[in-house]
């Protein structure tokens, strides 16, 4: 492979005899990644490192639209982090007293459901990092929790205790009221 002085593009040499050589056009603003191929993503290198955490994390997931990580940890805290540009921690949610085992975005993006060894399952409003429910129904570890795709609000949960526990995720206001 080898670059054309003066203009934005690289000519591909042929790997077997018979081909002929192309021309691709580089956009100039964006970079070639490995082996000299056009990056397609926004993210700043094809592998980033998310430093923050303070001991080993236990889960990671991708909000429903993808633009966004939430990261649970041993250190007790989720952390939420851009996709994509400089991969940005930008709130940090707190209030388990144990490690977060797991948690799962609920299908409009707006909350994270968490659930911890602290024997909770805890509801978080993403725009504002403030948790807006807990659920302390178990009487060991929680480790698993997963919302309702379709109303009404509804958290299972899986736990040490043997039990399954079912509860709602948020209170549905009623606007019709006086």
């Amino acid at each position: 492979m080898f670059s054309a002085p003066g203009n934005n593009s690289l000519a591909l040499a042929a790997p077997r005899p018979g081909m002929e050589l192309a021309n691709v056009q580089q956009h100039p603003n964006q970079a070639l990644g490995p082996g000299g191929k056009q990056r397609t993503s926004s993210l700043e290198a094809p592998i980033m490192l998310l430093t923050g955490h303070q001991s080993a994390i236990y889960c990671m997931k991708f909000n429903p639209a993808g633009t966004v990580i939430a990261s649970g940890s041993h250190d007790k805290d989720i952390f939420l982090w851009y996709v994509h540009g400089e991969c940005k921690n930008f709130m940090v949610l707190r209030g388990h007293k144990n490690a977060v085992l797991d948690l799962q975005w609920t299908t409009d993006g707006t909350q994270i459901i968490s659930a911890s060894p602290d024997k909770t399952v805890r509801v978080w409003d993403v725009e504002t990092g403030k948790q807006v429910k807990k659920m302390a129904e178990h009487s060991s570890f929680v480790n698993s929790c997963c919302p309702a795709r379709k109303w009404p609000p509804l958290v299972v949960s899986g736990s040490d205790d043997g039990q399954r526990a079912m509860g709602l995720a948020s209170k549905r206001c009623d606007t019709n009221s006086s």
